[in-house]
């Protein structure tokens, strides 16, 4: 054990009794349909992203979302910095690892990320610009012409590298327009986020 006389524990706070509350960005804001886009997309500069590899078990990924509470992981190269592809919940749960098992002959419990994952080279993106110009009501259109619950949003670094900056989800963006999601169903929380619009 190092010991170091130059460094004291640092001083106590007590706890608030009028409570601790937790970061904005576990607390997004309530928003309405004319919002700006950018306040319901997660920032992966302040959130950090679920990821997992290829090479992981369906029964890793499907643990691995239920423990943090995401439908979405990006999927990463061994070296955890490169983009391979991304899996939702519907990839695990629905019918397209059946189809691979049938497909590759062999047991489910066989298949890998890689074997249900969307691969990089068939994954499309926003471009933060556009988000940083455009209002909630055009994500929520986006998702649905693309029939799906998330997007995910890339911008460029100093040196002109694309890089991943941001992902927008259905399910958040409908909890922060104040919609109550019963269901797990893509079609009902449009449909729901739909009803809010139009003040029904």
């Amino acid at each position: 054990m190092i010991e170091d006389a130059s460094h004291k524990p640092l001083p106590k706070t007590a706890i608030s009794a009028t409570g601790c509350h937790l970061l904005d960005a576990f607390n997004p804001p309530a928003v309405k349909i004319d919002s700006p886009a950018i306040q319901v997309m997660t920032d992966l500069s302040q959130v950090p992203v679920a990821t997992i590899t290829a090479s992981a078990t369906l029964d890793d990924a499907n643990r691995s979302m239920i423990a943090r509470g995401v439908r979405l992981l990006l999927v990463v190269d061994d070296s955890h910095r490169q983009v391979a592809g991304l899996m939702t919940s519907v990839d695990i749960l629905g019918e397209k690892p059946v189809l691979a098992a049938q497909r590759r002959e062999v047991r489910r419990q066989e298949l890998r990320v890689a074997d249900v994952m969307v691969p990089v080279d068939r994954m499309d993106a926003m471009h933060i610009e556009d988000v940083k110009k455009a209002r909630v009501g055009h994500i929520v259109a986006t998702l649905k012409a693309d029939g799906r619950a998330h997007a995910i949003v890339v911008g460029q670094d100093a040196q002109g590298k694309q890089q991943l900056v941001g992902i927008f989800s259905a399910s958040q963006i409908a909890r922060q327009l104040g919609v109550q999601i019963h269901t797990h169903e893509m079609a009902r929380t449009f449909a729901e986020i739909e009803a809010v619009i139009a003040g029904v």
